[in-house]
């Protein structure tokens, strides 16, 4: 809510907020299980489609990679700091956790990372609100020795003084389009495309489509383990993409760049479609299906 009210400022005319709660907010099944796909976004599409509203303001990670009909996508805000949050007891890092310590996550690409980098620890599926899950490690009450977010929801929620450290993109690539904000609307529905119009970033667009088009390619939904990271810098766009074994025994990995003509929405849209494609084909030709498809097993 914080980040919609942030946003529908920005927003040209009059706005009137509508709290609408979705499928993902209130089921405390692990998101493996529940799916992933849709369960943030299907509430807040059909008041769209039904009228009840005209705007539609999603984190951009929790929608499907799937076009859906009757809606458009009006704007991508620029993207918040896309990194993740190690937030701990007693100020600690994450190489700073004892052995055996409880770390928390909901998110199976987290899980496979922490894996991966710490297989001393114990990871723990854990749901909720972010200040539910903060209170997990830090509250009066605590039972994890760490729980890991994204910035992204601590800076909108004020709570970003709650990380103890940032994980770096190198090691921790984030969900593909963490930290970035989608707008829809109706499709065709012009006044509500020219009240959100300014919002629109096209580098967060552009890395962001690149980023949920490994997301397709793979044939995996947003709680799959596969972590993208894209980006535009010095006249080029950048993808990293990597799947992982849920229990953080392998990973795949794929980097790409493209060289930009200019950054009018075309070059872009053409530099995003580039870099996914080869980074998809270089990950399927190591394995990555398999682990996409061990993933669903397991979830």
């Amino acid at each position: 809510m914080a980040q919609t009210k942030a946003l529908a400022a920005r927003f040209a005319g009059d706005v009137e907020i509508v709290e609408i709660t979705t499928k993902g907010d209130v089921d405390r099944t692990s998101l493996s299980q529940l799916g992933g796909t849709g369960v943030f976004v299907s509430a807040l599409r059909d008041a769209l489609l039904e009228g009840r509203v005209d705007v539609a303001v999603h984190s951009m990670k929790d929608l499907p990679t799937a076009p859906a009909a009757g809606i458009e996508l009006a704007a991508v805000a620029k993207r918040e700091d896309p990194r993740d949050a190690l937030c701990a007891r007693d100020g600690l890092t994450l190489a700073g956790l004892p052995e055996g310590a409880k770390v928390g996550t909901g998110s199976p690409r987290r899980a496979a990372q922490l894996r991966l980098a710490r297989p001393d620890i114990e990871v723990v599926d854990i749901r909720g609100n972010v200040p539910t899950r903060l209170a997990r490690a830090q509250g009066d009450d605590a039972d994890l020795d760490a729980v890991v977010l994204a910035l992204a929801g601590l800076k909108r929620l004020g709570l970003d003084g709650s990380a103890t450290e940032l994980l770096d993109l190198v090691d921790f690539p984030t969900a593909p389009a963490q930290g970035a904000l989608a707008v829809e609307i109706r499709e065709g529905d012009g006044a509500s495309r020219a009240a959100v119009a300014k919002t629109d970033h096209g580098p967060t667009r552009a890395a962001a489509d690149a980023e949920r088009r490994v997301l397709a390619g793979l044939e995996a939904g947003c709680a799959a383990p596969v972590a993208a990271h894209a980006e535009v810098a010095d006249g080029m766009l950048f993808l990293t993409a990597i799947a992982y074994a849920t229990d953080g025994s392998r990973r795949l990995g794929a980097s790409h760049a493209f060289t930009l003509d200019s950054t009018a929405p075309a070059d872009l849209a053409e530099g995003a479609r580039d870099v996914a494609e080869r980074a998809v084909a270089e990950l399927l030709e190591a394995g990555a299906a398999d682990l996409v498809h061990e993933a669903r097993t397991e979830g």
